[in-house]
């Protein structure tokens, strides 16, 4: 299953610290998943406080 970061996002940094692959990258207003590096694990989603990560 495909993750996705919404606009709820608050950039507080929860997920890309739980990130094992490094594949939540910073951009100005919001993380983004790179999916090259994803592999799916969910535990970015399960660390998000702000519910801002859906499947897609």
């Amino acid at each position: 299953m495909a993750y996705i970061i919404t606009e709820r996002c608050v950039k507080c940094g929860a997920c890309e610290s739980e990130c094992p692959n490094g594949a939540i990258v910073e951009e100005e207003k919001k993380f983004t998943i790179d999916y090259v590096k994803c592999v799916e694990c969910g535990n970015c989603i399960d660390n998000c406080y702000n519910k801002a990560i859906d499947e897609i």
